[in-house]
């Protein structure tokens, strides 16, 4: 993954004072921030923003962080930090069953919590990095931030639909990136569950990228899930 910009973060949280607290937090790193009151907003700005990172608070109206935590899970393995009460438990253990990577109890110290964002990201491989260029390897290499691909050292005409595909597939690398998922980020929430119209523009990708597109080198078909990105010599 190569990230130039700065991480965008995703705070789901009714509570303003606790809300404006966790925002001076986030502005101090240098993180964007996107806010949202309740769960139903969450999935709004989550589809608007495309965050780094979602910390989302257990305990709201509308639409509480336990069902905006399974929604984003539907379409996104994107890094989610639940915020919970001392007695919530059983919040906890619910949070982590539909897939949040970590949570945080309040009260909690800045340290503390800043720790906790610090790892959900690196574990997110969702980091800046120095360069925006990526060596795939010998062969392929590929710009993020001018949005260049080079095979053998020649540019490779990509439609703009295209490098975003191939972008997030690389963003995610060795893991399994899901039909939806990247239907979300490519082309937009609307266009979820037309699995038949990524796997054309899979094609497409492959054929100009691919030694053997029959054969795939990089884009590795996870049958009935998604596709991974494959970095030559690792699995």
């Amino acid at each position: 993954m190569a990230l130039n910009k700065a991480p965008t973060i995703l705070l789901v949280e009714d509570d303003e004072n606790l809300s404006y607290l966790i925002q001076e937090f986030l502005f101090a790193a240098k993180f964007e921030v996107v806010l949202a009151h309740d769960g139903c907003d969450g999935l709004d700005k989550f589809r608007e923003h495309h965050p780094d990172l979602v910390i989302l608070d257990v305990r709201m109206p509308r639409m509480d962080g336990l069902e905006a935590c399974r929604r984003i899970r539907q379409t996104s393995d994107v890094p989610i930090i639940m915020l919970t009460c001392l007695a919530g438990e059983l919040d906890k253990v619910r949070g982590l069953e539909l897939g949040a990577d970590d949570y945080v109890t309040k009260p909690f110290s800045k340290l503390e919590f800043m720790a906790r964002v610090w790892a959900a990201l690196r574990r997110g491989n969702r980091l800046p990095r120095p360069s925006s260029v990526t060596h795939v390897d010998d062969r392929l290499s590929v710009d993020s931030l001018a949005g260049k691909v080079w095979l053998d050292a020649k540019l490779v005409d990509l439609s703009p639909t295209e490098f975003r595909l191939l972008n997030c597939l690389l963003d995610n690398s060795g893991r399994i990136s899901t039909h939806q998922s990247l239907l979300t980020k490519v082309w937009g929430w609307e266009y979820m569950d037309e699995v038949s119209y990524l796997k054309v523009h899979v094609c497409h990708l492959r054929k100009k990228i691919e030694p053997e597109p029959q054969q795939p080198r990089y884009i590795l078909t996870e049958r009935g899930l998604g596709y991974r990105f494959a970095f030559p010599g690792h699995p």
